[in-house]
């Protein structure tokens, strides 16, 4: 196979674009990339060229395409973002990379932690920037509260709870969501938040004790996680079988921070301390996907393969855990190479 290299210190005034699966969250990507004069939508692709054109006619873009070589393929693509299901994150991400694109690929980066350095190998060796999309890293309240936690002010953390669940048994089982061989059940989909923000802010924990139900397609439906740490303990939860609050809870020795719901976008936080209440507001430019478009220019325009907010390290450390929740649950992907 054919390999080029990226040209990172070469962008153009806009940076240009292309999307490969064209779902809902392709859609709400595209429509906060407008918001950004700095970036433009060149190229979309599907399997299906008649939703290629509509989505392109709807965002704007300027070429639609029926595959997704054909625009790894397009010279005038220089980022591709990668929104199919998550059993396909490797296999597109690898061939964009080897015909020369940088990448953003929509969380999880891999269904494993082998998958994920696989995908960091192959940015290496094509000299392209690579990054997981988890968009909540770069939401302006998770970004504060991560610094003022990092700073000390409210002591040392003790107690984080995070959840995310909604209904979903009812959805088609075919479908990304309720799929084995998609990869799907809860834990990769949104559990991987929970997950994401205890290491964030915590670290890797001691250890790791796993409940989890299954669904009739064989996914997991439901799963509690707690993470020990030497001081703090984490208590994290998704499932598709109810809505839970999600509304994140960091306790630490001087305070407790609220991030308020839905809290993977939260749009504002709270400080509560034992003699007063601080509200913190940051609404949300569009959807919320804009801040990780722009940490990709950043990063893009100075020449970096990695963002150090989410970096590759980043990724590996998040899918580990993942692999290890994996494990101790019993959930396996069939069909799934490793």
């Amino acid at each position: 196979m054919i390999t080029f290299t990226c040209e990172s210190n070469a962008m153009s005034e806009k940076i240009a674009w292309g999307i490969v699966g064209l779902g809902n969250i392709a859609g709400k990507f595209a429509a906060d990339l407008q918001l950004l004069p700095e970036g433009e939508l060149v190229g979309v692709a599907s399997r299906d060229l008649s939703r290629s054109e509509r989505f392109a006619r709807a965002f704007g873009a300027q070429k639609a395409y029926g595959s997704y070589d054909e625009l790894f393929r397009d010279p005038a693509v220089q980022v591709v973002y990668i929104a199919t299901p998550h059993s396909y994150h490797r296999e597109h991400t690898l061939s964009a990379l080897q015909a020369g694109k940088h990448v953003l690929c929509e969380k999880p980066l891999g269904i494993s932690a082998s998958q994920v350095e696989e995908m960091v190998q192959a940015a290496q060796a094509n000299q392209c920037f690579l990054m997981e999309a988890l968009w909540s890293r770069f939401n302006p309240s998770i970004k504060e509260v991560y610094s003022l936690l990092q700073g000390g002010t409210l002591g040392k953390i003790a107690y984080l709870h995070a959840d995310f669940a909604f209904p979903a048994l009812d959805r088609d089982p075919e479908g990304r969501l309720l799929n084995p061989a998609l990869a799907g059940g809860s834990l990769l989909d949104i559990g991987i938040y929970p997950v994401f923000l205890a290491y964030l802010l915590l670290g890797i924990p001691e250890s790791i004790q796993v409940s989890a139900r299954f669904h009739k397609t064989g996914v997991e439906k439901q799963i509690g996680m707690l993470f020990d740490y030497p001081e703090a303990t984490a208590l994290l939860y998704s499932g598709f079988s109810s809505r839970s609050e999600m509304k994140a809870e960091i306790s630490c020795t001087e305070g407790t921070v609220y991030l308020s719901p839905p809290w993977h976008e939260a749009q504002s936080y709270e400080i509560r301390r034992e003699d007063d209440t601080e509200l913190v507001r940051h609404p949300l430019s569009g959807c919320g996907y804009t801040y990780e478009i722009e940490e990709v220019h950043h990063m893009l325009r100075d020449g970096k393969l990695e963002s150090q907010l989410w970096s590759w390290q980043d990724s590996r450390s998040l899918h580990g855990l993942l692999d290890q929740i994996r494990h101790k649950a019993g959930i396996e992907f069939p069909g799934q190479s490793e």
